[in-house]
């Protein structure tokens, strides 16, 4: 919801730090695996208990997922890196509520769960959305044509995106607040997930008002 607003603020110091990486010879995709591999070290922080290492945790991949951006830009983007920096994406958001269900099952699991369910509805109709608009291309008289999917592949630089209540920011900051009061994380998910859920909901009503 406020993932425009926050990359507006964010573009100037994420370039600062991609151009000495740059510089370096370091590329977008390998900043996206060092940043994956601190989020799930995060990760299993959260799970032995280590709450503020696994928001460091949390912190440095969310860093390292926007620093690889910016040097994408630099370096221009790919297909493959944009697939990876998806793929890697979700695993990590999946990763940190099993930390939780891990940490104190009787209590953490059943929210863990319910929250990796609101994941997989948000990102299912996120990416649903995303394939049905990279087969499509308009045409001069303002209808669109399907593509194949290797001219699909070609002319897509970036995922199709779709509007949500749920972004990648809101996530970001519950995971920070699930690290900061874990003692709440059942209330915190359960919220979050209700969220989670209107936002599958509109975007499905959204693409539905658009066909």
């Amino acid at each position: 919801m406020f993932d425009n607003t926050l990359r507006h603020w964010v573009e100037k110091p994420l370039q600062a730090i991609a151009n000495p990486l740059e510089k370096a010879g370091i590329t977008a995709t390998q900043v996206t695996l060092v940043g994956f591999f601190l989020g799930l070290l995060g990760a299993v922080a959260v799970a032995c208990g280590w709450m503020v290492l696994g928001f460091l945790g949390v912190l440095l991949n969310r860093l390292a997922d926007g620093v690889d951006g910016a040097l994408a830009r630099r370096q221009g983007p790919t297909a493959f890196g944009g697939y990876l920096d998806s793929v890697l994406d979700f695993i990590f958001y999946a990763a940190i509520p099993i930390g939780f269900a891990v940490s104190q099952p009787e209590s953490h699991a059943l929210p863990a769960a319910v929250l990796l369910g609101s994941f997989l509805a948000n990102g299912g109709a996120f990416f649903a959305f995303a394939a049905l608009q990279g087969q499509m291309r308009p045409t001069p008289e303002g209808k669109t044509e399907t593509l194949s999917s290797r001219e699909a592949w070609r002319t897509q630089k970036a995922l199709p995106y779709i509007v949500g209540l749920a972004e990648g920011g809101e996530t970001v900051l519950m995971f920070l607040l699930f690290c900061l009061f874990p003692r709440f994380f059942p209330e915190l998910a359960y919220g979050f997930a209700a969220l989670c859920f209107v936002s599958a909901i509109a975007r499905i009503f959204s693409v539905a008002a658009r066909s």
